[in-house]
């Protein structure tokens, strides 16, 4: 910047900004103070600052108290949305319950006579149960605590009707389906020997809405019940089946030999079809009938000695063959497990043994297959 420049910025600075004068009395004394231009200025500089400091400090506190004011509001404002539908929602599921519960009881005197209702078609079911080994047991009910209000007491009684027809269906399907096993293993169609256990009007209803309506319980109600009921018939059949049908075992301490099918014949060394279980024990071992039934032959075979054969009805025979000597007679009725003859040598034989045989409708079956299902029906 020239002089020039400089001279007219000082003559600018002491037309708006003249020398100034300033005294101060005080007491006798007077002092005198001298305000150039230049001081002049700086004192304005620094008023100007400080305005401005203060201007915008308080333009920025408006602003955060407005801003907070704001906020606070809006999260009152969200609070209150939240606790409305926290409140609709608690409102709407409390309307559902009550119309559920109208629906389902309407008063408490309905809902004692459907409970009554329950439990009558839970005892015709329960009846049904009656003699199968391990139903008492598992199909026991459970103590209701009589100190409970009469709604409270009517809602435990309720569930626990709940929890036997549970029960019943579990017990009932769990031995069905390993009788079903068993037979499936002795080679059968368990189909074919289900069914027609138990005679129950309870499963003589043709649907689910014919044993509501004469039980007079709900749909839901019925048709567990009446689950629970055709898996009870189902397993009656299977276990009246299974007890005519040969799944004992002949004789007992002793070790199996030869099993069924094709082997080298002991006496020409050719193959040749085995169509029985040969059992290897001490002369006169004791040997049993495997089912119920009628002796159907007393007598000699050519090949097989001394034979006993029983015909246990369904299609089903056994015959015992090498025998010592036999303790029944044609025509004569047995039970399982009783006594018919005594282990022997007899006919084409290589030693002392039982060779056993069983037949359907005809045929030859393999007998380890009927003995793996009886181990496993008593195992159950």
């Amino acid at each position: 910047m020239s002089k020039t420049d400089l001279g007219q910025l000082g003559g600018w600075m002491e037309s708006i900004f003249p020398e100034r004068h300033l005294y101060i009395r005080s007491g006798a004394e007077t002092r005198g103070y001298v305000l150039t231009s230049g001081k002049q200025l700086f004192l304005m500089l620094l008023v100007s600052a400080l305005i401005a400091w203060l201007a915008i400090s308080t333009a920025f506190t408006i602003f955060l108290a407005a801003n907070h004011g704001s906020g606070s509001e809006s999260q009152i404002r969200m609070m209150k949305a939240q606790s409305e539908r926290w409140i609709a929602d608690r409102q709407a599921r409390l309307d559902i319950a009550t119309q559920q519960a109208s629906a389902n009881s309407g008063s408490l005197d309905q809902l004692a006579q459907t409970v009554e209702k329950r439990h009558q078609g839970l005892v015709a079911l329960l009846k049904d149960f009656k003699g199968v080994p391990g139903a008492v047991a598992a199909l026991s009910p459970s103590p209701i605590d009589d100190s409970l209000p009469p709604i409270e007491r009517i809602y435990s009684v309720r569930a626990e009707q709940e929890r036997m027809v549970s029960q019943a269906e579990t017990f009932a399907r769990t031995r069905a389906e390993k009788l079903r096993l068993a037979f499936r293993i002795a080679g059968l169609n368990p189909q074919a020997f289900a069914g027609g256990g138990s005679g129950s009007p309870l499963t003589a209803a043709k649907d689910n809405k014919s044993l509501a309506d004469f039980l007079g319980v709900d749909e839901d109600f019925a048709e567990r019940i009446r689950n629970a009921a055709m898996d009870l018939s189902d397993m009656r059949g299977l276990q009246n089946s299974a007890q005519r049908i040969p799944f004992d075992r002949p004789t007992i301490g002793v070790r199996e030999t030869s099993g069924f099918g094709v082997r080298f014949d002991p006496f020409n060394h050719r193959p040749r079809m085995h169509s029985g279980q040969d059992f290897a024990g001490p002369y006169l071992t004791p040997i049993y009938a495997t089912a119920p039934g009628i002796v159907s032959y007393v007598g000699v075979r050519t090949g097989y000695g001394n034979v006993v054969e029983i015909d246990h009805g369904n299609g089903f025979k056994t015959r015992y063959a090498h025998l010592a000597s036999a303790s029944v007679r044609t025509g004569q009725r047995v039970a399982v497990d009783q006594r018919i003859a005594s282990m022997g040598n007899t006919g084409r034989s290589t030693g002392t043994h039982l060779h056993y045989e069983v037949w359907q409708n005809g045929r030859a079956q393999n007998p380890a297959r009927f003995l793996k299902a009886g181990d496993y029906v008593q195992q159950n």
